[in-house]
């Protein structure tokens, strides 16, 4: 899932530890969001969106489909 996270956080000037102390989860749990490296359950992206005044579409945005191979897409 592709997210706005780090430029959000950044526009604001919090460090990941600040948005995880607002989010109450861990530095590490933000900065694997942040990555990539894990998605966030649903609680904590309405949590995320919720801190940061905007929706949920407007921070994270699922993985473009591959457009080869894919008879839906053709």
């Amino acid at each position: 899932m592709e997210n706005r996270l780090r430029e959000l956080r950044a526009a604001r000037r919090w460090s990941q530890a600040d948005l995880a102390d607002r989010c109450q989860v861990s530095r590490q749990a933000i900065n694997a969001i942040e990555t990539g490296r894990y998605d966030p359950s649903l609680p904590l992206a309405f949590t995320i969106a919720y801190v940061f005044g905007l929706t949920i579409e407007q921070i994270f945005r699922p993985d473009r489909p591959e457009t080869t191979g894919n008879p839906a897409r053709q």
